[in-house]
């Protein structure tokens, strides 16, 4: 099936595309050009705030993780590395030691220690501070056991404690400094250990950094970085061909399809692992049948759609585990798509002339989700397509009310932590805040992948949770989505397999 098809298919033939760059002015300027040693870098928004501990978004850890570092992070293979910590062991079922890099200091001259890891993590956990970041549920405390070792102490067992210490949870920031400015102080101008340091900030325009020379993994390739919002793909587009920025990112494939061929311009994918799925409300209405949640799922061709919309720059995901991320089972097959056996499904439940729902999305996957709408109504599934403002949809999804996005909606996680247990904790076990799916075993399985300290014993329950998933089908998986980007030749750059935007390695030609 032709990529217009597919579109008509979901009412997309329609729909405008991208301004060609060359036809768009007015973008503004942003401080430096090429041949200075400046970096520019467009992403679509702008951080939230400059204070680590009270955001929990990527576009902001894309800027802070270039101010802060911290204590774990991830090496250009994806792989679990030291950072401000050099190694970590579990002591014991509830405690994991951290080892601390010796001889660090604050962009201030303030001493990097054992005391500010304390100081950090416990920061987050205070009521007081009202941070987003929840992957340290089960630390309780943190214990200084010299100047350059701490014990964290959890109520359970966490296997990927340090997977999580390697963005939001782990970033270290100065206890006296901010004893001395305090919060709002600290977050117009942010103090960290990282491979920048700040220089200034204006919202809607830029947002200015410094080369930290003294960083312990040396200089960074380039000696100013500057971040742009630009949250109109054909804006920084426009501002990439007018040499405005050298590498824009967060492009979905249409924007970038849109680039394609222009002088000075090349674009560049690279696997990531932010996955996108269907969550159907499995507590009412006809989704409470199993035989409808499958038959959705043999309905959406997941191929087609990569193909055809998304230009081929994703990766069908079998079930709900991406490709890349500790629990993934290459066994596990994906659903066969075929609109034959959805039509027969649903008449098995009942509904031998199909029937309606509502599909709710974000404005940012419109295309998506009109196409998915496309594709079902083959099966005589009409789903109607409701479409919010990224803000809204947001505060629906992580709100208390578990129906807010109605009975199917359009969600992707980013799976920085690349485990498996960020993929599921917050959508499967029936407890948590996003799940609209009662299973017993599906708990059990959460339980023992999430507590276990055996990795064998973990990868047992993640096969055997992704099978549970694909039977009973409380989701449709879809795919995990390429990272692209669009740069001008001074740049080279390689971004990490989780998305975020640590700018130190990348090489910027004067």
């Amino acid at each position: 099936m032709s990529r217009r098809r597919a579109l008509r298919l979901g009412g997309l033939a329609a729909l405008p595309a991208i301004a060609a760059p060359t036809a768009l002015t007015g973008c503004g300027t942003v401080a430096g050009t090429a041949g200075d040693g400046t970096l520019r870098v467009a992403q679509p928004s702008d951080p939230t705030t400059l204070d680590p501990h009270k955001q929990g978004d990527m576009f902001s850890m894309n800027v802070l993780i270039n101010i802060f570092d911290a204590l774990t992070t991830r090496d250009a293979h994806g792989r679990l590395a030291a950072r401000l910590a050099t190694s970590w062991e579990p002591r014991s079922r509830t405690v994991w030691r951290f080892r601390l890099r010796e001889g660090v200091r604050f962009h201030n001259g303030e001493e990097f220690d054992a005391d500010a890891v304390k100081f950090s993590i416990e920061r987050i956990l205070d009521p007081k501070t009202r941070s987003p970041i929840v992957e340290l549920r089960y630390v309780t405390s943190v214990r200084v056991v010299d100047r350059h070792t701490v014990d964290v102490h959890t109520t359970l067992h966490d296997p990927i404690l340090p997977a999580k210490l390697s963005l939001f949870g782990g970033v270290i920031v100065p206890p006296k400094y901010l004893a001395d400015v305090g919060d709002a102080a600290f977050a117009r101008r942010p103090v960290g250990t990282g491979p920048f340091t700040f220089e200034s900030f204006r919202r809607d325009r830029e947002l200015r950094l410094r080369a930290n020379r003294r960083h312990f993994h040396g200089s960074p390739g380039a000696d100013r970085l500057v971040f742009r919002a630009l949250p109109n793909p054909a804006s920084a587009l426009a501002a990439l061909q007018s040499d405005e920025v050298d590498l824009v990112t967060g492009l979905t494939p249409d924007a970038a399809r849109q680039l394609s061929g222009y002088a000075g311009v090349e674009l560049e994918n690279h696997q990531g692992v932010r996955t996108a799925y269907l969550n159907l409300d499995t507590t009412s209405g006809p989704l409470r049948d199993r035989r409808v949640r499958q038959a959705l799922n043999h309905a959406i061709d997941v191929p087609l759609l990569i193909k055809a919309v998304l230009d081929g720059k994703a990766r069908e995901v079998p079930a709900m585990l991406p490709h890349g991320v500790v629990g993934f089972d290459r066994s596990i097959e994906p659903f066969r798509r075929s609109v034959r056996t959805a039509r027969r499904l649903l008449a098995e439940a009942g509904h031998p002339h199909g029937l309606t729902t509502t599909l709710t999305a974000s404005n940012d996957d419109a295309q998506v989700a009109e196409a998915i709408s496309g594709l079902l109504d083959r099966a005589g599934i009409r789903a109607r397509v409701e479409l919010l403002d990224p803000g809204t949809f947001s505060a629906r999804l992580t709100s208390d009310n578990r129906h807010a996005l109605g009975p199917v909606y359009l969600a992707a996680s980013t799976v920085w932590t690349l485990d498996g247990a960020s993929m599921v904790q917050s959508n499967v076990r029936h407890d948590r805040r996003q799940s609209r799916w009662v299973s017993k075993e599906a708990d059990r399985l959460v339980d023992a992948e999430e507590l276990s300290m055996d990795p064998e014993d973990r990868q047992r329950a993640f096969t055997a949770l992704q099978r549970l998933i694909k039977r009973e089908a409380p989701f449709v998986p879809l795919y995990q989505q390429d990272i692209i980007l669009a740069r001008t030749t001074r740049v080279r750059w390689t971004p990490v397999v989780n998305g975020s935007l640590a700018m130190e390695s990348a090489e910027v030609r004067t």
